[in-house]
């Protein structure tokens, strides 16, 4: 599998596939390349919608151009006191942070939700995060309201009185009865306009098939929602087999 930047030509054949609605694997497929660099290349470049090929090749000259050149790390140097690859987790940052604007967010929000997954506190300032990040306060503040609005980050006041920023493992469990309940907006919306049609009408009939389709799917995930809410709560097994084993998933009737 070839490695290194993507050259001129991938990134036209990037172009291609996009245009041709190709999913990202089986563009990285054609290329040889993991599906992830398609994703992130795509991503940082103005999304499927936006992507130019000569464009997304020329930013990636100018970024290359200001990155200052990596001290190389002597030969038999230590690693990293914590045992991590720096380079591998900025990586896998940035791979993160690319999927998680895929599924909706938008991109100083995931950067921020993916700096507080990877600390191991799970929780930093908002003065951390705008150093981390190397960007203003004002744009932590922003990406932070939206995370909050969708129940993906909580805050507390810490022994100095500073705003500290928090992902935990109920923060899953709360964002998905949210999302359960912005379901239930919309099935009294959808009756409510069957109402105002006349219910043997065709407008009317398709709202509540829209209707009945949301109320299932909502009931659906509240119910799995609380089945699973027991896996957060248990320890992930080390490698020797220690920890707490998750509830095994309901049968599927």
């Amino acid at each position: 599998m070839p490695g290194g930047r993507l050259t001129q030509s991938e990134r036209q054949q990037i172009a291609v596939g996009l245009a041709d609605d190709l999913p990202y694997a089986e563009i990285a497929r054609r290329l040889d390349r993991p599906t992830s660099t398609v994703t992130r290349e795509v991503m940082r470049n103005g999304g499927p919608t936006a992507y130019r090929a000569e464009l997304a090749h020329r930013a990636t000259e100018r970024r290359a151009h200001r990155r200052r050149p990596a001290a190389a790390r002597p030969s038999g140097s230590a690693a990293p006191q914590d045992g991590r690859d720096a380079a591998a987790l900025a990586e896998y940052e940035e791979t993160l942070t690319t999927v998680l604007m895929a599924s909706g967010l938008p991109k100083m929000s995931a950067r921020v939700l993916t700096l507080l997954f990877v600390t191991d506190a799970g929780s930093l300032t908002a003065p951390a995060l705008a150093q981390r990040l190397q960007v203003s306060p004002a744009s932590v503040s922003k990406a932070i309201a939206f995370l909050e609005s969708q129940s993906l980050v909580r805050r507390e006041r810490d022994e100095r009185r500073r705003d500290r920023y928090i992902v935990d493992d109920e923060l899953f469990y709360q964002a998905t009865i949210s999302s359960a309940r912005a379901n239930d907006q919309l099935v009294a919306i959808a009756r409510q306009g069957v109402g105002l049609l006349g219910a043997q009408t065709p407008a009317a009939h398709r709202l509540e098939n829209i209707a009945r389709f949301l109320d299932f799917i909502s009931e659906s995930i509240t119910r799995a929602a609380e089945q699973a809410r027991e896996i957060l709560r248990s320890r992930p097994l080390t490698p020797d087999g220690a920890g707490e084993e998750p509830p095994a998933p309901p049968s599927r009737p």
